[in-house]
Protein backbone atom coordinates (compact mmCIF):
# COMPACT_ATOMS: atom_id res chain seq x y z
CA UNK A 1 0.00 0.00 0.00
CA UNK A 2 1.20 3.47 -0.84
CA UNK A 3 2.39 5.87 2.13
CA UNK A 4 -0.31 8.46 0.86
CA UNK A 5 -2.96 5.91 1.00
CA UNK A 6 -2.04 4.57 4.18
CA UNK A 7 -1.91 7.96 5.19
CA UNK A 8 -5.13 8.86 4.02
CA UNK A 9 -6.97 5.76 5.68
CA UNK A 10 -5.50 6.55 9.02
CA UNK A 11 -6.97 10.25 9.09
CA UNK A 12 -10.54 8.78 8.01
CA UNK A 13 -9.94 6.04 10.76
CA UNK A 14 -8.71 9.05 13.25
CA UNK A 15 -12.03 10.97 12.11
CA UNK A 16 -14.33 8.35 12.57
CA UNK A 17 -13.33 6.84 15.88
CA UNK A 18 -13.19 10.29 17.46
CA UNK A 19 -16.36 11.15 16.23
CA UNK A 20 -17.77 7.78 17.56
CA UNK A 21 -16.17 8.78 20.91
CA UNK A 22 -17.69 11.75 20.93
CA UNK A 23 -21.27 10.23 19.81
CA UNK A 24 -20.47 7.59 23.01
CA UNK A 25 -20.06 10.29 25.18
CA UNK A 26 -23.45 11.87 24.43
CA UNK A 27 -24.96 8.90 25.26
CA UNK A 28 -24.46 10.14 28.65
CA UNK A 29 -23.04 13.39 28.88
CA UNK A 30 -26.39 15.32 28.51
CA UNK A 31 -25.42 18.41 26.45
CA UNK A 32 -23.19 16.48 23.88
CA UNK A 33 -24.95 15.28 20.86
CA UNK A 34 -25.25 11.69 19.55
CA UNK A 35 -26.92 11.85 16.12
CA UNK A 36 -24.41 14.35 14.30
CA UNK A 37 -21.10 12.75 15.72
CA UNK A 38 -22.58 9.41 14.38
CA UNK A 39 -23.37 10.38 11.14
CA UNK A 40 -19.92 11.89 10.66
CA UNK A 41 -18.43 8.92 11.66
CA UNK A 42 -20.52 6.51 9.98
CA UNK A 43 -19.33 8.92 6.76
CA UNK A 44 -15.80 8.81 7.07
CA UNK A 45 -15.74 5.17 8.64
CA UNK A 46 -15.43 3.51 5.31
CA UNK A 47 -13.13 5.69 3.89
CA UNK A 48 -10.35 4.75 6.57
CA UNK A 49 -11.98 0.99 7.35
CA UNK A 50 -14.42 -1.23 6.26
CA UNK A 51 -14.47 -2.86 9.09
CA UNK A 52 -14.96 -0.23 11.17
CA UNK A 53 -17.83 1.10 9.34
CA UNK A 54 -19.79 -2.32 9.69
CA UNK A 55 -18.86 -2.62 13.52
CA UNK A 56 -19.98 0.62 13.45
CA UNK A 57 -23.93 0.20 11.11
CA UNK A 58 -24.41 -3.06 13.06
CA UNK A 59 -23.38 -1.79 16.76
CA UNK A 60 -26.55 -2.83 19.06
CA UNK A 61 -26.84 0.77 19.96
CA UNK A 62 -25.53 3.28 17.77
CA UNK A 63 -27.05 1.52 14.53
CA UNK A 64 -30.62 2.00 15.00
CA UNK A 65 -30.09 5.65 15.16
CA UNK A 66 -27.98 5.23 11.89
CA UNK A 67 -30.37 3.17 9.80
CA UNK A 68 -32.95 5.31 10.79
CA UNK A 69 -31.24 8.53 9.25
CA UNK A 70 -30.64 6.33 5.91
CA UNK A 71 -33.63 4.47 5.90
CA UNK A 72 -36.24 7.29 6.59
CA UNK A 73 -34.30 10.76 7.28
CA UNK A 74 -35.07 10.53 10.76
CA UNK A 75 -33.98 11.31 13.94
CA UNK A 76 -35.45 9.90 17.13
CA UNK A 77 -37.45 12.44 19.12
CA UNK A 78 -35.18 12.50 22.12
CA UNK A 79 -32.52 13.99 19.89
CA UNK A 80 -35.02 16.40 18.34
CA UNK A 81 -35.81 17.69 22.26
CA UNK A 82 -32.45 17.76 23.09
CA UNK A 83 -31.11 20.05 20.23
CA UNK A 84 -34.04 22.63 20.76
CA UNK A 85 -33.23 22.27 24.58
CA UNK A 86 -29.46 23.11 23.52
CA UNK A 87 -30.34 25.82 21.14
CA UNK A 88 -32.60 27.70 23.11
CA UNK A 89 -30.05 27.42 26.08
CA UNK A 90 -26.67 28.84 24.19
CA UNK A 91 -28.76 31.68 22.77
CA UNK A 92 -30.02 32.54 26.07
CA UNK A 93 -26.69 32.27 27.42
CA UNK A 94 -25.42 34.64 24.43
CA UNK A 95 -28.33 37.12 25.17
CA UNK A 96 -27.36 37.20 28.90
CA UNK A 97 -23.68 37.50 28.04
CA UNK A 98 -24.64 41.18 26.49
CA UNK A 99 -23.93 40.14 23.15
CA UNK A 100 -24.49 42.32 20.17
CA UNK A 101 -27.51 42.54 18.32
CA UNK A 102 -26.23 41.31 15.15
CA UNK A 103 -24.50 38.10 16.92
CA UNK A 104 -27.70 37.53 18.17
CA UNK A 105 -29.74 37.54 15.77
CA UNK A 106 -27.81 35.97 13.48
CA UNK A 107 -27.58 33.21 15.92
CA UNK A 108 -30.92 32.97 16.08
CA UNK A 109 -31.61 32.91 12.65
CA UNK A 110 -29.42 30.02 12.46
CA UNK A 111 -30.94 28.52 15.65
CA UNK A 112 -34.47 28.11 14.08
CA UNK A 113 -32.92 27.25 10.77
CA UNK A 114 -31.50 24.05 12.53
CA UNK A 115 -34.39 23.32 14.21
CA UNK A 116 -36.67 23.92 11.91
CA UNK A 117 -35.01 21.32 9.71
CA UNK A 118 -34.72 19.02 12.72
CA UNK A 119 -38.51 19.57 13.30
CA UNK A 120 -39.39 18.91 9.93
CA UNK A 121 -37.34 15.32 9.93
CA UNK A 122 -39.82 12.50 10.92
CA UNK A 123 -39.12 10.76 14.36
CA UNK A 124 -37.39 7.59 13.88
CA UNK A 125 -39.33 4.32 13.65
CA UNK A 126 -38.82 0.36 13.39
CA UNK A 127 -38.09 0.40 9.96
CA UNK A 128 -39.40 -3.12 7.85
CA UNK A 129 -35.46 -3.22 7.07
CA UNK A 130 -34.51 -2.91 10.92
CA UNK A 131 -36.83 -5.58 12.09
CA UNK A 132 -35.21 -8.19 9.26
CA UNK A 133 -31.87 -8.04 10.51
CA UNK A 134 -32.84 -8.37 14.11
CA UNK A 135 -34.74 -12.00 12.85
CA UNK A 136 -31.74 -12.94 11.48
CA UNK A 137 -29.26 -12.30 14.23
Amino acid sequence: MRPTTMISRLTWSTLACGCIGLGTAGLVVPLLPTTPFLLVAAWAAPKGSPRLARWLWEHPHLGPTLHAWREQRAVPRRAKRLAWGLLASSWLVLWLSGAPLPVLALTAALFCGVGTFLLLRPDATRAPAMEERELVN
